[in-house]
């Protein structure tokens, strides 16, 4: 079967640095940390006390207020990103293109303000004050059904759920639909809003949370004294066409997604499988698949969480795959400035990682002081570097042992 080529033609995002593209990449590339002392939820309540806020958010800014109401606000930043990203393509999705453009957008927990705030109100004040539009706005699937309503696409629609992996898991599977020509189009990425309660009880019961009070310091990947990682949300969405489209219609190209890997790891419910094994054999795949040797990659956008097994492990995991040019490739933790945003860290990522391509510069790894012996490759420490970027590979690693990473390679 020939596979189509698959290029990325549009890019949208809401982020604690940024709410386009445009703020967030500048934003990165200064090491500015969007990370701060935590609104969303009573710090009193919880040992942590910072997270990574979309700031200024308006939704009537990209649809009707009326529809935002019945959208929890994960749905409305992948709207947002959606409606952004389909602007940057200059795609008009018209009743000819419609049923050949697909969504696929993940979220890893869904609509958790929704689900507190409808539980309280049943608790509370009984079943008759439960809103009609609670299942609608909680399930995670309804960033993927509501984008396509709004913007009227009418093909595949579907949405993967991995936990942390499950924006990345997203990009690769919408990249397989248009590979095998279900789609032209396909609107794809991740979105979270997990900054409630529940959601902050139940990570910081897991100790996985940073305990640390310094909000521009605390996120501190690959560094000995990292201790956990910190809760962001937002939305990356990005825009992927068959190559014969995008010729077609003249679009501007960013990139070109050449390589898809998803493995598990069939160890642990929270913690990764030992050195990464499980991250190796999703990286090894992403490369295979795109037909490249390992030395060709330049660059890795780490899913680098600051939580000590992750970096440990995916550092080892880095070293399994690439051997020798594991200590001449680049790699990053941009979560270092953004936070983690859990279901929407791999579509936001995957965004960074285009643009280090177009751009030719690597983000940095901030807050990066106290080197571990067990984390001894290059991670691009504190300042932004130019270089030339031909591969870049984004990783994402979540709870159940999902392990995903994409291969970008500059479009020829």
């Amino acid at each position: 079967m020939t596979k189509n080529r698959v290029v990325v033609t549009g890019l949208g995002t809401v982020s604690p640095i940024g709410n386009d593209v445009e703020t967030m990449w500048n934003h990165l590339l200064d090491g500015y940390v969007g990370i701060d002392h935590v609104t969303k939820v009573n710090p009193d309540d919880f040992p942590t006390k910072i997270a990574a806020e979309v700031k200024d958010f308006n939704p009537e800014n990209y649809m009707d207020k009326k529809d935002a109401r019945k959208m929890d606000l994960f749905t409305q930043y992948a709207v947002a990103a959606s409606r952004m990203a389909v602007d940057d393509a200059q795609l008009e999705i018209d009743e000819q293109l419609a049923p050949r453009v697909g969504v696929w957008i993940g979220s890893g927990i869904g609509g958790m303000q929704t689900y507190e705030d409808q539980f309280r109100n049943f608790i509370e004040k009984g079943q008759r004050r439960v809103s009609p539009f609670f299942v609608p706005m909680m399930i995670p699937d309804m960033a993927s059904g509501q984008v396509s309503i709004q913007l009227g696409a009418k093909g595949i629609n579907s949405c993967t759920v991995t936990a942390c992996a499950s924006g990345t898991n997203s990009i690769g599977d919408a990249f397989k639909v248009i590979e095998r020509g279900d789609a032209d189009v396909m609107i794809t990425g991740g979105a979270e809003a997990p900054i409630v309660n529940m959601a902050f009880a139940g990570f910081s019961s897991s100790k996985a949370l940073t305990t640390n009070e310094d909000p521009k310091t605390a996120s501190r990947p690959f560094d000995k004294n990292r201790d956990g990682f910190v809760m962001g949300e937002g939305a990356g969405i990005v825009i992927l066409e068959s190559l014969e489209s995008a010729q077609k219609r003249g679009a501007k190209i960013y990139a070109e997604i050449v390589g898809y890997g998803s493995t598990g790891d069939a160890y642990h419910i929270t913690a990764p499988a030992p050195e990464g094994e499980g991250a190796a054999r999703a990286m090894q795949q992403a490369i295979d698949d795109a037909g490249l040797n390992g030395e060709e990659v330049d660059y890795i956008n780490a899913h680098g969480t600051s939580t000590a097994y992750n970096d440990q492990y995916e550092t080892n995991a880095v070293k399994t795959v690439f051997k020798d040019h594991a200590y001449h490739l680049a790699m990053s933790s941009t979560k270092s400035m953004t936070g983690h945003l859990l279901g929407a860290a791999g579509g936001l990522e995957a965004i960074i990682s285009i643009l280090s391509i177009k751009d030719s510069i690597m983000p940095p790894t901030v807050n990066y002081e106290t080197p571990d012996e067990e984390c001894d490759l290059d991670y691009v420490v504190n300042e932004a570097r130019k270089a030339e970027v031909n591969v870049a590979m984004s990783n994402s690693l979540g709870f159940g042992g999902h392990n995903a990473s994409i291969v970008f390679k500059k479009y020829e």
